[in-house]
């Protein structure tokens, strides 16, 4: 139960067993590639172009990042939590100049705050957000920050890695110009894929460079049309793909899964306080993974080891500021399910109660009465 990846689905698996042929060389994979690039732009809501790369998640941020990014370029990082600041090194390593907009880590970015600083600063290239920074469960209102952006000449990469099938996500209406997923959150297949919009802006940006794009691994141009040349700039790991798709196409398939998401991360949410634990976010909770204040003079790896020992639960720590401060639960893709997220409260009190922490109430209990009542309201 941690914040990816998460757990896969047996067919996914299955899938990923098909036998394959050489994709170089293979012209229906081609076809199967763009359309399995197509089902990912239903996802995102978007008509922009979409790709595939091989490597995980964070491929996808320096691949954006490198073929926008140009000597002296000034770019906007906006950083609430881990993942934001963490834009800034690869923005510098392809020689950009970074400036930061410093958020409240515990809370989402204001967009009124943001808005004065863009335009006391003037231009900026293109601007780095986080949707969802998972190692604190920050959740920014990108509906809001792109289009603001936008409307003043600032493309927008968007990091969703850890939000998309589990938060609302609209590229082309938000004016998102890149947009980054992975396959191992919310999508729930293995870790080793990264997929990402691009925009009109977006490219135009890239063959207007007066430099070269600085990496071969991380420049989108040398996608932009593989179709037509049926050339991949290397050689695409089909089974991942096929798995991916199969992923995609469970996640197109089902028409609950954000308000599954949501129904499980409020009542959880609530379970949690109930019981006398703090939340780390303050405002801004993300649907997909929840950060739980570790209680003093408790040591929050040995309590993650006792869960996991005595009742086979993985939850996750943090890392960075963070470190040895929260535990978090990841409720997203595969992981969002009533019983696996009760059997986790049911764990973690167990485990608290053994570190002399003593509950206010049970937790799975509270988290099912919750879930039950809701779902007799929606009815």
């Amino acid at each position: 139960m941690t914040p990816g990846p998460t757990q896969v689905r047996e067919n996914v698996r299955l899938a990923r067993a098909i036998e394959t042929t050489n994709p170089d060389l293979d012209l229906q994979f081609y076809d199967f590639y763009r359309d399995t690039c197509d089902r990912i732009g239903q996802l995102l809501k978007t008509k922009n172009h979409v790709r595939i790369l091989s490597g995980e998640g964070i491929l996808g941020l320096e691949a954006a990042c490198a073929s926008l990014t140009e000597p002296g370029d000034r770019v906007l990082v906006i950083d609430n939590g881990i993942f934001g600041e963490g834009f800034a090194d690869f923005v510098k390593i392809y020689g950009g100049q970074v400036v930061f907009f410093k958020g409240d880590r515990r809370r989402q970015i204001d967009v009124d705050e943001l808005e004065k600083f863009v335009e006391s600063q003037g231009n900026f290239k293109y601007a780095t957000v986080v949707h969802c920074d998972t190692p604190s469960g920050v959740l920014n209102d990108i509906s809001r920050i792109c289009p603001m952006l936008k409307s003043k000449g600032i493309m927008t990469v968007v990091d969703s890695v850890s939000a998309i099938g589990g938060e609302e996500l609209k590229v082309d209406e938000w004016s998102i110009d890149i947009a980054l997923g992975g396959s191992q959150k919310c999508l729930s297949a293995p870790p080793g894929l990264t997929f990402l919009s691009i925009s009109h802006d977006a490219y135009n940006a890239m063959e207007n460079r007066k430099t070269p794009i600085a990496s071969f691994y991380c420049n989108l141009l040398l996608w932009k049309d593989y179709y037509e040349k049926k050339w991949f700039p290397y050689t695409p790991p089909a089974s991942d793909i096929i798995g991916l798709r199969q992923a995609v196409d469970n996640v197109l398939e089902d028409g609950d899964i954000l308000s599954r998401h949501k129904r499980i991360a409020e009542a959880l949410r609530k379970a949690v306080r109930e019981a006398g634990l703090s939340l780390y976010i303050k405002d801004g909770f993300s649907n997909t993974v929840t950060a739980i204040e570790v209680p003093e003079g408790i040591d929050e790896s040995a309590l993650r080891k006792d869960m996991l020992e005595r009742f086979n639960v993985m939850i996750a720590g943090s890392f960075g500021y963070l470190a040895g401060k929260v535990l978090r639960i990841g409720h997203m893709g595969e992981n969002a399910r009533v019983d696996y997220v009760s059997y986790t409260l049911f764990a973690l009190q167990k485990s608290l109660e053994s570190f002399g922490f003593k509950c206010r109430c049970d937790m799975a209990k509270t988290f099912m009465d919750l879930i039950d009542r809701n779902q007799r309201l929606d009815k």
